[in-house]
């Protein structure tokens, strides 16, 4: 096992999944998987893919590796692919959203579809000016089955008032594609969505971050009680004592005060963790919180271990949930859990515990 691993509980997240069913009632759980499943590698855990009927993933790549690793039932690509990936969208079975009008043109395999709908997020998306003629096109391509509707809330978390009109956008999408279509899927919310948006015209529902237990805005935990599911960890690699007067890493950035103890831990910022968090970040060992000295580098950084009866091996938690938490990280770096927690480096280990 390497030295740094990020644990991730299965049975938390799965015991996460019973609790957002229970919220939602009777709409059908769609896991957005994408970005190795924010960064736990749930997507590669076959086990787990096959609690559910239908997962979602944002580019056909990542489609294809699920397909590859045996799951069978169906695979959403959330995103507008590009047109040279049809091919593959029909060969490994993917259904996909649609909105671009050239992706549309050429369509010449037969695929599955789920019609975007622009309601106010303003990134992909068919817009309801447009939605008629564009639906015109798609019944003229015999190779186009429309499965689902869906939108996307931009601000859910933080203005029911914009909600709502993108919600009202949206049941008007619904009753003109109802017209030409039969829809088997219709969804507009995810983890925001799901908790501060909560709507009848549905029967899907694609919770993200709030699957892995983090919450998606502040408060969250109040709504629906879910754990965290990855704890990040590394060992210590070297230990020396140091005198006063020394300095710590590159640039010189800290300067020892006095005669201290540093360790080394093997965890940089090619791993993911943040350069913005040298000389003010911290890090748990022996159940202390501990400074990060000096410059992070790319594939270590320092720790002050003073006065601590430390050995090279020791566990030194990068974030454990209690003591430091993944909001806590993300604060310090001045950006949210999803990111810090999805841009985790493929050289970190994963470990499915449970």
């Amino acid at each position: 096992m390497k030295n740094t691993v990020l644990e991730i509980k299965t049975n938390t997240f799965l015991e996460n999944i019973e609790k957002i069913k229970k919220y939602v009632g009777n709409k059908e759980i769609m896991p957005v998987v994408k970005a190795n499943a924010y960064g736990t590698y749930i997507n590669k855990n076959l086990e787990i893919l096959n609690h559910f009927s239908i997962i979602a993933v944002a580019e056909v790549q990542e489609a294809i590796e699920i397909r590859k690793l045996g799951y069978e039932k169906e695979i959403m690509v959330i995103n507008q692919p590009a047109i040279e990936e049809i091919k593959d969208i029909n060969q490994y079975n993917i259904t996909i959203g649609l909105s671009e009008i050239e992706f549309l043109k050429r369509v010449n395999l037969p695929i599955k579809v789920h019609l975007e709908i622009e309601t106010g997020m303003n990134r992909t998306g068919i817009q309801l000016k447009n939605l008629e003629d564009y639906l015109k096109l798609v019944k003229n391509n015999f190779n186009i089955t429309v499965e689902g509707i869906y939108t996307h809330f931009s601000s859910a978390d933080e203005s029911a008032e914009y909600t709502e009109k993108q919600l009202n956008n949206f049941i008007r999408a619904i009753n003109i594609v109802k017209k030409e279509f039969t829809l088997k899927y219709i969804h507009c919310s995810a983890s925001n969505g799901i908790m501060k948006a909560p709507e009848s015209i549905t029967n899907l529902v694609r919770p993200g971050i709030i699957m892995y237990g983090y919450e998606s805005f502040l408060g969250a935990k109040d709504i629906i009680s879910i754990q965290p599911i990855a704890t990040l960890k590394t060992k210590i690699t070297y230990i020396k004592n140091i005198e006063a007067g020394e300095y710590i890493s590159y640039n010189r950035k800290y300067q020892t005060p006095k005669p201290m103890t540093i360790a080394t831990i093997p965890i940089g910022y090619a791993d993911g963790l943040r350069r913005s968090l040298s000389n003010k970040g911290e890090v748990i060992v022996q159940g202390e919180k501990r400074k990060i000295l000096g410059n992070i580098c790319m594939d270590s950084c320092m720790i002050d271990v003073t006065n601590l009866n430390v050995e090279v091996g020791d566990t030194v938690y990068i974030w454990d949930n209690q003591t430091i938490t993944l909001e806590d990280v993300a604060k310090q770096c001045d950006t949210i859990n999803y990111e810090i927690l999805s841009t985790l480096s493929n050289r970190i280990e994963r470990k499915f515990i449970d």
